[in-house]
């Protein structure tokens, strides 16, 4: 006999494939209720007063039974219940959609039982208290603080007046040394999950991919040709892009009139890490003037545009790229998007150069931070954030 304590998560629509392995879940104190439509489960809610933790629904989002409703069970008084989607396809547009709808998560088929399992157990748990935490709109609401906003201004202005001729002198530098733009740009998720361009001093050759294929017979394990990335084609696909049925890339990097997939560039980065080539003393994609910016972190002061814009505060969690933030507020992470995206933060102070760090590491920080900044708080990292640069790791 069931826990008559267990909550329910109710199911719309839903196949047996899906329940079936939605059974298989470990979802906590809970049972599967499949109800035959919406009006139903609406009526017993009221009726028999029963404790339904979450609402899953088989649809796509834009479908009779997807993001549209949520309108019907905000109307039936059902609207602060997590209510999940799970569709065949999803993109960035149906995300942003989920995102403004109020739509506590989406998932993708087949899905990744472990990944349900983190998901949906932390929107059981932390439901109420993300729910405090959003808008209207469903978004995830932050406000600056006067006083912090007033000196990101301050402090990105006087920054960059007082290093322009520095800027000046590297922009004239690479212009000197290589064709192409000064810039370049990613998009990147910041607070409340927006999505913003992201600028940096370009740092590689153009025609890097072309560089890496001229070289690569220096290459005694012949690893490096596994995987090149060609920079100069904006219609290559990383593998999830090609799986979502995109056309176009999801997360790219622009540069004047240049596109590449930027997830398949740093994933192509980590195939190559390990071979003889790529561990040449000079990389032959990044220009000699690119070395220095990396290795001193002067790459990064296009962002003080960022922070002007209001885009990102001086201290705060780094911003992520599309691909890394590709969830709504139901994984544990999540709290890292209630505080504001920052050009440096907490775990680039307390990381930077004591060796390797783990992602858990590096999010459970920002989640830390999230929980505990502060105007003072903020000035302290910035105290710590300067003998940090010295360090050699780069972050």
């Amino acid at each position: 006999m069931p826990d008559i304590n267990a909550g329910i998560i109710a199911l719309l629509n839903t196949s047996d494939e899906l329940i079936e392995e939605l059974s298989r879940c470990n979802l906590g104190n809970t049972k599967l209720i499949q109800f035959s439509n919406v009006i139903e489960m609406c009526k017993d809610f009221e009726k028999l007063k029963l404790n339904i933790v979450a609402i899953f629904t088989e649809s796509e989002v834009m479908g009779t039974l997807g993001v549209s409703m949520l309108d019907t069970l905000k109307q039936k008084g059902m609207g602060h219940i997590p209510y999940c989607i799970f569709c065949d396809k999803l993109n960035d547009n149906l995300i942003m959609i989920c995102l403004q709808a109020g739509v506590a998560d989406v998932f993708l088929k087949p899905i990744d039982r472990e990944f349900v399992e983190k998901r949906i157990n932390f929107l059981m748990k932390h439901w109420d208290a993300l729910q405090k935490k959003v808008d209207n709109h469903g978004n995830i609401s932050y406000k600056t603080p006067f006083i912090k906003r007033a000196f990101d201004i301050v402090f990105s202005s006087m920054a960059i007046i007082c290093l322009s001729p520095i800027l000046l002198i590297v922009i004239l530098i690479m212009k000197l040394e290589s064709k192409g733009p000064i810039f370049y740009y990613s998009l990147r998720v910041g607070t409340g999950y927006r999505v913003f361009k992201f600028y940096k001093f370009r740092s590689m050759y153009v025609n890097a991919d072309q560089r890496v294929k001229e070289l690569k017979h220096l290459n005694q394990y012949n690893t490096a040709d596994k995987a090149v990335v060609d920079t100069n084609n904006s219609n290559t696909l990383c593998e999830e892009c090609t799986k979502a049925g995109e056309k176009r890339c999801r997360s790219p990097l622009y540069a004047d009139n240049t596109s590449w997939c930027e997830k398949q560039y740093l994933d192509t980065k980590k195939i190559q890490s390990g071979s003889a080539f790529f561990k040449l003393k000079n990389d032959p994609r990044i220009t000699r003037v690119g070395n220095f910016l990396r290795n001193t972190s002067i790459d990064e002061l296009p962002q003080l545009y960022n922070v002007l814009k209001g885009d990102m505060s001086i201290v705060g969690n780094r911003p992520l790229p599309l691909y890394e933030a590709e969830k709504l507020t139901t994984d544990k992470y999540a709290l890292r998007f209630l505080a504001p995206a920052g050009l440096t933060g907490l775990w680039q102070v307390e990381k930077r150069g004591k060796g390797k760090m783990s992602e858990e590491e590096r999010l459970m920080l920002d989640n830390t931070y999230a929980e505990n900044h502060s105007f003072w708080y903020d000035i302290k990292l910035i105290l710590k954030t300067v003998p940090a640069l010295f360090q050699k790791e780069n972050v």
